[in-house]
């Protein structure tokens, strides 16, 4: 198994992140990434830029941590759009994989925002499609 570091050294220009702000949380997305289901993600806008996270671009490779910070997977980017909260639609929602309609991703993402910085129906996101490109733990892709 590759360590974080040969990983990045390899790939210098990839960022690391985390699923989810609870390790039960990380470790369903992840397995819904390693399946296959997960094919998009979001997050507010207002955690990248200026002392923030580096905005995702496409073709650049990330990696998902496990919630211990081992490497899980890393990802391609496909897609980086920005879009507000009340503009979601339910194409994107089902490329996300964990949710059961549009009213399902509302709810849920609702209380993430309001657990990690905060929520307004009209704030921005960044909606990301990537693709597997290895897993880290062991599975083939």
């Amino acid at each position: 198994m590759k360590s974080l570091q040969e990983i990045i050294d390899a790939n210098p220009e990839a960022e690391t992140f985390r699923f989810g702000d609870s390790k039960a949380l990380c470790d369903e997305i992840l397995a819904l990434v390693r399946a296959g289901t997960k094919t998009a993600t979001c997050e507010a806008l207002h955690h990248y830029g200026k002392g923030g996270d580096e905005m995702p671009e496409a073709g650049r490779r990330d990696v998902a941590l496990e919630w211990d910070g081992t490497p899980a997977v890393m990802l391609e980017t496909v897609e980086v759009t920005t879009r507000r909260f009340s503009e979601m639609d339910a194409a994107f929602v089902a490329a996300q994989g964990e949710f059961r309609d549009l009213e399902h991703w509302r709810k849920g993402y609702e209380a993430y925002f309001r657990r990690t910085g905060g929520f307004d129906p009209d704030m921005k996101l960044m909606c990301e499609r990537f693709r597997v490109v290895e897993d880290f733990g062991g599975n083939d892709v």
